[in-house]
């Protein structure tokens, strides 16, 4: 029979080592939502405040777990080159809408957001460099459509950074 050592709480140290060790990987598995940069952008003279996703652990994050977005406020996913863009709604808990979009900043398309589920995928129609998550129904309530131009002035320097 093999002796474990007790800890002083009366636990084995190997169970309190892996307890330690699967409670650190959760905290940064479910690192989400991160504090991450601003920029303001506008579309047809409708000001956004928007959160940069301009890293691959942001992007991943985006806005899941959270329990809401304030109504001027959006997420600006920057990848480094255009390309075609899947996304999904897993752990985001509200409604969203999302616009795909060139790297001049024109929208491409607009899919509608289901929240807290895996099965749908919503693509980009063709390679784009920008997505824009926003509370559902803002781009239409702001008469906002495919063809349309982002004004995003600061962002393509962080762009540029990444």
């Amino acid at each position: 029979m093999i002796e474990q050592k007790q800890c002083v709480i009366g636990f084995p140290r190997t169970i309190l080592l892996s307890i330690l060790i699967i409670s650190t990987l959760q905290g940064t598995i479910n690192a989400c939502p991160l504090e991450l940069p601003t920029a303001s952008v506008s579309i047809n003279g409708h000001p956004l405040v928007v959160e940069l996703a301009a890293t691959p652990q942001s992007r991943t994050c985006g806005l899941s777990h959270r329990s809401a977005l304030d109504d001027s406020r959006g997420m600006l996913f920057v990848y480094q080159r255009p390309d075609r863009r899947t996304f999904w709604m897993k752990d985001t808990w509200f409604p969203l809408s999302i616009a795909f979009l060139d790297d001049s900043g024109n929208i491409i398309n607009i899919e509608i957001m289901s929240p807290d589920q895996t099965q749908t995928r919503y693509h980009s129609r063709r390679p784009a460099l920008y997505a824009l998550e926003v509370n559902q129904g803002w781009f239409r309530l702001h008469g906002i459509k495919a063809g349309d131009k982002v004004e995003m002035g600061a962002v393509g320097i962080i762009e540029s950074a990444n």
